[in-house]
Formats: C-alpha cells, sequence, structure tokens
C-alpha cells in the first residue's frame, strides 16, 4: 500500500510510543490496527496511547466505536481505508500500528471469500459441546484443525459454518484474498507493502506485560469495568472483563484476577508472536536489544525508504 507504513507486533511491546515517536519525525498521522482500542470506553483495560500522546499526534481508529457494536475485519478495513484516504488528501503519510492479525491481513491482503452467516446453521453449531465441534472440523477440514485455536468456540463453529456452507475446505478458501484498489494482493503483497515486525525477548515481553496489568489496577481499572453496564459480543471478548467482573462478585480474590489476567495476555501475545511470523513478510526487529531512540531512528529510516519508494 503506498503512502502507509506498518509497525505491527504483539501487545505490551512498546509499539504505540514507537510508533508516535516516528509520526512526529516523519509528520504522519497513525492507524490503529488493535480490535479493543478501536471502542470507546475502557482505556485502561485496552492500554490506549495516554492524552498526551494522542494530543500530540493525530490517531484515528481509537475510541471511535461503541462498546455495544459488533466489529470484524470487514467493519475495520472499511473504516481503516477511509482514514488512510484522508489522511492522503491532506498531503500526509500513514502509519498504520496494532497487534490485531487479523485486521492487519485484511488491510494489506484484503478479505477472505467466504459464505455469510447462517442464522440456523449457527444455532445448530451452538448447541453441540466443545468436544463435539473439535470433532466436527477435524472430518471437514483436518488442515484447519491444525491452525486454529481449537478452544476458541467462536472459530470452530465460523470454520464449519464456511466448510458445510460452501461444499469446501475453509483451509482452501482462507488462503484466498481478494483484490480491491488501493489494496495489494496476496502474492504481491511482500512488493507492496512496507512494515516492521516488533518483538521482545520472551521474559522481557512478560515482565513488561506483568508490569502493565499491575499499572492498570493501580489506575483502577476496577472501577472503569464496573461502570462499563454493557458489552456487545466483540467487546466482551476482551482480556480482563472476565476475571475482573469475576473479582467483583466476590468469586475471586486481587491476586488471583491480576494474576489470571497477567497468565491471559501472555498467552495472548503468544498467539500474535506466531501469527506475525507466519502470516507477514514485515522486517523482524528485536527491542530487547535496543533503546527507544535506536529503535525510533532505524523504523524511521525505514519508514522513509518506504515512503520514497512509493512515490517514484
Amino acid at each position: 500500500m503506498r503512502g502507509v507504513f506498518f509497525i505491527v507486533g504483539p501487545t505490551a511491546t512498546g509499539k504505540s510510543e514507537i510508533a508516535a515517536e516516528v509520526a512526529c519525525g516523519l509528520n504522519a498521522e497513525i492507524v490503529s490496527a488493535d480490535a479493543f482500542q478501536i471502542y470507546r470506553g475502557l482505556d485502561l483495560l485496552t492500554a490506549k496511547p495516554d492524552h498526551t500522546t494522542l494530543a500530540r499526534i493525530p490517531h484515528h481508529l481509537i475510541g471511535t466505536v461503541s462498546i455495544l457494536e459488533e466489529m470484524n475485519a470487514e467493519k475495520f478495513r472499511k473504516l481503516a481505508l477511509q482514514a488512510i484516504s484522508e489522511i492522503h488528501s491532506r498531503g500526509k503519510l500513514a502509519i498504520a500500528v496494532g497487534g490485531s492479525g487479523l485486521y492487519i491481513k485484511a488491510l494489506t491482503s484484503g478479505l477472505s471469500v467466504t459464505p455469510s452467516a447462517d442464522p440456523d446453521l449457527r444455532a445448530r453449531l451452538n448447541e453441540l459441546s466443545l468436544a463435539d465441534l473439535q470433532k466436527k472440523l477435524r472430518g471437514l477440514d483436518p488442515a484447519i484443525a491444525k491452525t486454529i485455536d481449537m478452544k476458541n468456540r467462536r472459530r470452530l463453529v465460523r470454520a464449519i459454518e464456511i466448510c458445510v456452507l460452501s461444499g469446501e475446505p475453509a483451509s482452501t478458501q482462507l488462503t484466498t484474498w481478494q483484490t480491491e484498489p488501493g489494496i495489494a494482493a496476496a502474492d504481491s503483497a511482500a512488493d507492496t507493502t512496507h512494515g516492521v515486525f516488533v518483538f521482545r525477548d520472551r521474559n522481557d515481553l512478560y515482565q513488561r506485560i506483568n508490569r502493565r496489568v499491575e499499572a492498570m489496577f493501580e489506575a483502577r481499572v476496577i472501577e472503569e469495568v464496573s461502570a462499563t453496564r454493557q458489552l456487545g459480543e466483540t467487546a466482551s471478548k476482551m482480556i480482563g472483563i472476565r476475571e475482573i467482573r469475576t473479582l467483583l462478585d466476590s468469586k475471586m480474590s486481587m491476586l488471583q484476577c491480576v494474576a489470571t489476567i497477567q497468565q491471559a495476555t501472555r498467552r495472548y501475545a503468544k498467539r500474535q508472536l506466531t501469527w506475525f511470523r507466519r502470516q507477514t513478510n514485515f522486517q523482524p526487529l528485536k527491542l530487547s536489544l535496543l533503546s527507544t531512540n535506536e529503535a525510533v531512528k532505524w523504523i524511521s529510516q525505514k519508514a522513509r525508504l518506504a515512503f520514497a519508494q512509493g512515490t517514484d
């Protein structure tokens, strides 16, 4: 994508801070690719950039959608393309930043062509146990059963739904990406899409995650969650919602709550690492080996080069 540079990676790596510094130096604007920061509210739980950072650099798709609204990759893609178009109309560059793999994939390579949801079939599938869903998917599509989270009911149901409605394995369809103007085709994405995949040593990343969760509680995230009465289906998947509500119901201690959220976030970061290593061609950069200033300088050089190539 011309005029867009990507900074992607797992949660708590420091993407937001680095991206803000890079954008400042390049007079660029930031488009967030985070599945939960896009919602209004729950700023602490979703680790949104602080008000100083948001005021310093224009950010898009942060706190712009009602927490009751269903979100998916298709909706995100439309909103992101609109934001990027507006940024370019002002003669500025765009930096896409985030850790939501499907959102990044939708933006760089388009959307897979798959059948729409069928309410009746979905209702029948939702009546099945997790074990039955796992068995059914393995029978329909062994290949995708090896790649998706087999403990995630929603993904199991959707994969089975695709297989049944299309009559073809979901795995073959999810590797076919649709192309539209402004979106790179999958087989040429590496030639037209530029960015970096930032990561850290495991111990370094896990320590940062643990500290972030502790800081959330110090900043009164419990009160934030308590004040949020209703959530849409997508927003209810946020890490920490269920745990903190269990704490509020006096069914979990504070220490247990913090530890459980830390563990869930570490597991999520591990899945993100696996996704970006397999699904993107972005140049990897280990932040554990660099100071923040060194990382900003290195990424800024890569971004300048990519933007220069895009204007040739």
